[in-house]
């Protein structure tokens, strides 16, 4: 009885281990998330992605990856990324920084930016170093 106990024990630690582990890809949304939207400039892609694929009202975490026509990731040196939105009616612009730290791969970045509401932003990229310098813009729907 005592050994069918541990067996089904360490079976449950088991099960319970796998559901609650990280994945493979280190938390990296790239790696395992959804492009949110992406441009062209100086023959790079630059992509944006979550998790799911959506960027909501409140607080998010990103990828931005800037790659060469194979899908390779480029390294830019310093990048930015502002999410704007335009004055409309008597609501003034917004502009809402993103934050964005180095990942273990040059050329990707992991972002976070807290979005004052959802609808139409512009997202706003420049970037400066090694592969030149550029700007690039696409819009994006926060939910």
């Amino acid at each position: 009885m005592k050994k069918l106990l541990f067996v089904l024990a360490l079976f449950s630690l088991s099960v319970f281990a796998f559901a609650c582990g990280g994945s493979s890809s280190g938390g990296n949304p790239a790696a395992t998330g959804k492009t949110v939207g992406k441009a062209s400039v100086n023959n790079m892609t630059v992509t944006l992605a979550t998790e799911t694929g959506v960027l909501k009202n409140g607080a998010n975490d990103f990828t931005l990856t800037f790659a060469d026509a194979s899908g390779k990731p480029v390294d830019v040196g310093a990048a930015s990324v502002n999410f704007f939105m335009p004055a409309m009616g008597s609501m003034a612009a917004m502009n809402d920084p993103a934050t964005l730290t180095t990942s273990g791969t040059p050329g990707v970045y992991n972002g976070k930016v807290k979005l004052e509401m959802g609808g139409e932003w512009q997202v706003q990229i420049a970037y400066e170093g090694a592969a030149g310098k550029g700007k690039a813009s696409f819009p994006i729907t926060a939910q």
